[in-house]
């Protein structure tokens, strides 16, 4: 009986050796592909799942000066932040130091509300609640990306003609405000923009008295000890970590810019895939905000076709994409640098990484739809 055990306890740990092994030239495979795409310099891809017995890391390419790049480069995360800065939020919220339904002119000073909102020749700036602006449902423009009302160059263009000024918060908020109209109405529709996530930066500044990214470092990073994780521009990692990996904008090499200063609560945080895990795996699991604060920031509303937004987070139903995937849902977020970290319950999967390339978002979505099948079908 014993030696059947034995034969048994064998056989099925090679089967799923072989499996692993299988799984990961096939995922080597997929992701050498977009590595190999134009204007990709280095991506980094990391797949983990403990009950799958998975767990693969890819890191590859060259910085300019022809250093290779190493799983242990921590690499720019842009909109990823957006769920460390929710999930700070969240941790005020158990603190009973706000509410979600709060509103905001209760947490900021008269000087940015002022005409926050004004949509239609209405003020709506003192109905802005926290919610709203977690879930871009509050209305307010975009900083970065919307159309400036006397066509000058918005937020991303200057990043490349002023790339040596720093942008403090509230320069940003003054910027929507003074080039851009608002949406909506707070509450009458769903925008995403970055704007609303400068204001929950500056209110977690002004409840905990602390700087952004001296919260994050205090309430996050060092109790999940994500020793390479840092805000850029601001701030440093708990431990000596490497080379921030290089990103780009097309053939444009953007790592070095001090404009990048303009990502700031919205996602200008850098990491490694294994902090990433570290956070993703703790804040699902409700080891960093409580369970029923968990639930809210994951009552979706619409945001596009398959795709749906939280608090901070985003869910993406992949055979609401295309039919022809399989029925599985993905949990977490993306960057506008072809970053991403997002879990799939169905298949107990967490994939995360980056393309480090703006014109390669949409590839890397197609990179981790293409890894979940594969892995679900197996």
């Amino acid at each position: 009986m014993n030696k059947i055990l034995f034969f048994l306890t064998v056989f099925f740990n090679s089967v799923i050796c072989f499996g692993q092994q299988t799984n990961e030239k096939k995922i080597s495979k997929l992701f050498k592909t977009e590595l190999n795409k134009e204007n990709v310099y280095n991506a980094f891809l990391h797949v983990y799942s403990s009950s799958k017995n998975i767990d693969i890391q890819f890191a590859q390419g060259t910085f300019k000066d022809g250093k290779i790049v190493t799983a242990e480069n921590p690499f720019y995360l842009a909109s990823i932040g957006k769920t460390v800065t929710a999930t700070a939020i969240g941790i005020l919220k158990d603190q009973e130091r706000l509410q979600f339904e709060d509103k905001i002119n209760m947490h900021l000073s008269k000087e940015i509300m002022d005409k926050l909102n004004v949509f239609e020749g209405v003020d709506y700036s003192n109905e802005i609640t926290i919610a709203q602006l977690l879930q871009h449902t509050s209305g307010l423009p975009d900083y970065f990306e919307d159309t400036t009302i006397d066509g000058t160059p918005n937020m991303i263009n200057q990043l490349f003609e002023k790339p040596s000024k720093t942008w403090l918060p509230k320069e940003l908020i003054e910027f929507s405000k003074q080039k851009m109209i608002p949406h909506f109405q707070p509450g009458k529709g769903y925008y995403y923009t970055d704007t609303e996530y400068v204001l929950l930066g500056l209110i977690i500044e002004k409840i905990s008295g602390l700087e952004l990214h001296e919260f994050f470092k205090k309430y996050i990073f060092q109790p999940l000890h994500m020793k390479h994780t840092y805000m850029h521009l601001r701030s440093t990692s708990i431990r000596q970590t490497l080379q921030m990996a290089e990103m780009y904008a097309s053939r444009y090499e953007i790592s070095t810019f001090k404009s990048l200063s303009a990502d700031w609560a919205g996602g200008g945080i850098v990491s490694t895939t294994q902090d990433l895990l570290k956070f993703h795996k703790a804040l699902l699991s409700g080891k960093i905000v409580q369970k029923k604060t968990l639930e809210r920031m994951q009552q979706w509303t619409p945001e596009t076709q398959g795709m749906y937004y939280g608090f901070g987070l985003r869910k993406v139903v992949l055979n609401e994409l295309d039919q022809n995937l399989p029925k599985i849902e993905l949990i977490g977020h993306s960057g506008s640098t072809a970053s991403f970290m997002y879990y799939c319950p169905n298949i107990d999967t967490y994939i995360s990484g980056t393309l480090n390339q703006t014109d390669s978002t949409k590839n890397s979505l197609s990179l981790i739809t293409n890894i979940l099948t594969l892995i679900h079908q197996n």
